[in-house]
């Protein structure tokens, strides 16, 4: 884009000053996303600091900062509300598990039947997210959910596997298993999959866990990733008193 945003110029002979009115002109202009800034500038410099020698300063170009959205979060409740909407045993193992031990969509696709340790009640995350593995906390009725769930269904590879032997259950499957549960549980919020893992940490941390604890459950790699969740638990909100409690109105 860049390049071809100066097509009649030689490449090597492109500035600072260019990449500032390229970043002005073509993606300001355009209202392009922060991130997607961020990453074309970084390319840029890349680019030139490999391929020609040449260092492009990207603290002369102005970008916004990061949007820091909050998580969003169901209650205690309306997971319930969705986990008791599911019918059939394999979807209801797979919501579970994302909630129960605050997994990513890819992580619990990932897992193998070896991975539960019935023994210590605990599930090994072996293909984390930057291959980090970590260990999460089984309730015995989750354990006992599992065994049910393996004596029906046997899979022969993967702990959750498609109607194809020996293939992960599919993304897009376990999304609309989501999208149905939603519905049907009568929660009127527009939840994602996601939000499981968000309430997962929520929940925890509302229920006095550690800060340092949740984020190894997560496997996050910063503290500051996992103090977002601070922003989202009620915990120390409901012990704050509005000054207008007590007006007579």
């Amino acid at each position: 884009m860049f390049l071809k945003f100066y097509n009649d110029r030689d490449a090597t002979e492109l500035t600072d000053t260019d990449d500032i009115r390229f970043n002005n002109d073509n993606i300001l202009a355009n209202k392009l996303s922060s991130s997607y800034q961020n990453q074309t500038v970084y390319v840029i410099k890349l680019f030139y600091g490999i391929l020609e020698h040449k260092r492009f300063d990207v603290q002369l170009v102005h970008r916004p900062k990061k949007e820091r959205l909050l998580p969003n979060v169901l209650s205690k409740e309306e997971v319930q509300q969705l986990l008791k909407a599911l019918k059939n045993r394999k979807h209801l193992a797979m919501l579970v598990l994302i909630y129960a031990c605050g997994l990513r969509l890819g992580e619990v696709l990932k897992l193998l039947p070896t991975d539960i340790d019935a023994k210590r009640c605990v599930l090994i995350i072996r293909q984390a997210k930057g291959r980090k593995e970590r260990i999460a906390t089984l309730p015995e009725m989750i354990v006992d959910m599992l065994r049910g769930y393996y004596k029906e269904y046997r899979p022969s590879k993967w702990l959750f596997e498609s109607q194809q032997p020996e293939e992960p259950y599919a993304e897009r499957s376990i999304e609309l298993v989501f999208k149905k549960a939603l519905r049907q549980s009568g929660v009127k919020r527009p939840a994602t999959l996601h939000w499981l893992r968000h309430s997962y940490a929520t929940h925890l941390l509302e229920g006095g866990t550690d800060l340092r604890y949740i984020q190894e459950l997560l496997g996050h790699k910063s503290s500051k990733t996992t103090e977002i969740y601070t922003h989202v638990s009620t915990q120390n909100l409901q012990a704050i008193r509005s000054p207008i409690e007590g007006f007579d109105l």
